[in-house]
């Protein structure tokens, strides 16, 4: 019952007026394929945009989507009504195809669509005086030019740029209505990569060699994306693949296996890295800061298997020139002196029983033998002094020790520079 008598006391305009909303506007009595006050000064277009929500950012595409509501503000006086009470009228978007509208498109816009559900998401106000409000709901997706030489450590900023698509600046001004405080955003806009850090507005003139100038507005926002995803998805596993190729320093060089293995599986495991990382990119044709550090882990594993390669190899050098020397000592026999050397290494009872008249000082365990073979060689006086000078000249016999010295100096060089890298890298780009 009270709503049937607000009904009644409230004014319905379609019955007041004995026509139809065209004629109400005199729809019908003007040219609106021409703009208003044509052929006289460029007419005054205010834009405003409250932004819904910032959709998806791509760096693969290098393009961002936006939907937002995109807002013109104009005077039109073929649009003036008589009203005694000065209230607008609103209408849907089928009035929009009958009237004048401005023609602003997206540059550098790849799709954009205006929202339809349930019907056009198309707003149009009428002022007495003609003023014009123009409403519509808008999702685009706009390119933006990203520079990737510090990701993940980048912050990029992207713009959405408005220009009239046929009319210069001679007719149609395009301008910020409210100047910085014509773009509003919601609060509640997030991304899970990008923190929001910026929105503000720009416009300048924008020229064309065949049509001319244009006035263009910008709405430019500034990203800086999150880090801690990168750390645990890149920099630490990166970073552990390189302390486990260190692993390979404390093993016995004399384990062959291992320490191969170990070395195959983190250079294979680094690569695997990199290609995941650059499969979610652009081909870019310059370095990412990512690429610097995953290429320098990639050589600091790939140093560590080169350095078992050096070890292995001069171990063997050393071994085959300690048996060429022990082949080519001569046999004292008969001497009534001797004297100890000790060869370090693995050798056999039976390569120590052939060094014919050699007398063993005493007997050794297998285990000892493993380590190491005390030989005795009975040197005569007379011949004592000139047989130390013959072994000194030929080769001084040098002791071979289970650790190779190159392994020792690269449990400290290789963390001491890895961690000098990591300290420029970190300050350079952070």
């Amino acid at each position: 019952v009270l709503w049937n008598h607000l009904y009644k006391k409230t004014h319905d305009m379609t019955k007041l007026q004995k026509g139809k909303t065209e004629q109400l506007l005199r729809v019908d009595e003007h040219d609106f394929t021409m703009r208003p006050a044509f052929g006289g000064p460029a007419i005054p277009v205010g834009v405003d945009v409250q932004v819904e929500s910032l959709d998806t950012i791509s760096e693969v595409d290098m393009d961002f989507t936006m939907t937002l509501y995109l807002r013109h503000y104009w005077k039109d006086e073929r649009l003036s009504f008589p009203s005694t009470t000065n209230k607008s009228m609103t209408f849907d978007g089928r009035l929009v195809k009958k009237i004048w509208v401005p023609d602003v498109f997206f540059v550098h816009s790849k799709r954009s669509f205006t929202h339809d559900t349930t019907t056009d998401n198309i707003m149009l106000r009428v002022f007495p005086d003609g003023h014009v409000l123009y409403s519509m709901r808008i999702t685009v997706t706009a390119m933006c030019n990203m520079d990737f030489s510090h990701f993940p450590l980048d912050s990029q900023t992207c713009s959405l740029e408005l220009e009239s698509y046929a009319y210069t600046d001679e007719d149609l001004m395009l301008y910020w209505k409210n100047g910085d405080e014509s773009l509003k955003t919601d609060e509640k806009i997030s991304l899970s990569q990008f923190l929001i850090h910026k929105f503000h507005t720009t416009s300048r003139l924008a020229f064309y060699s065949s049509t001319g100038w244009y006035n263009r507005l910008y709405i430019n926002f500034t990203l800086r994306r999150h880090i801690f995803f990168f750390l645990l998805q890149t920099y630490f596993p990166a970073t552990l693949m390189v302390m486990l190729s260190w692993v390979s320093f404390w093993i016995d060089h004399r384990a062959v296996p291992a320490r191969v293995s170990l070395g195959s599986t983190t250079v294979l495991t680094m690569s695997t890295i990199i290609t995941g990382v650059n499969a979610s990119m652009p081909r870019v044709s310059y370095i990412k800061a990512v690429d610097i550090y995953l290429w320098v882990s990639f050589v600091f594993v790939f140093l560590s298997v080169l350095e078992y390669a050096a070890v292995n190899y001069l171990t063997t050098v050393q071994e085959r020139k300690e048996r060429e020397l022990r082949g080519k000592v001569p046999c004292p026999c008969g001497m009534p002196h001797s004297r100890t050397i000790m060869l370090d290494g693995n050798y056999s009872e039976s390569e120590a029983n052939s060094l014919a008249g050699y007398t063993r000082s005493h007997i050794v365990t297998d285990e000892e033998r493993q380590e190491k073979m005390v030989v005795h060689l009975a040197l005569s006086d007379e011949s004592n002094t000139s047989r130390k000078k013959g072994l000194k000249s030929h080769m001084g016999l040098r002791i071979i020790q289970n650790t190779h010295v190159i392994d020792k100096y690269s449990r400290l060089i290789f963390p001491a520079f890895y961690i000098f890298f990591n300290l420029i890298y970190w300050s350079v780009f952070c």
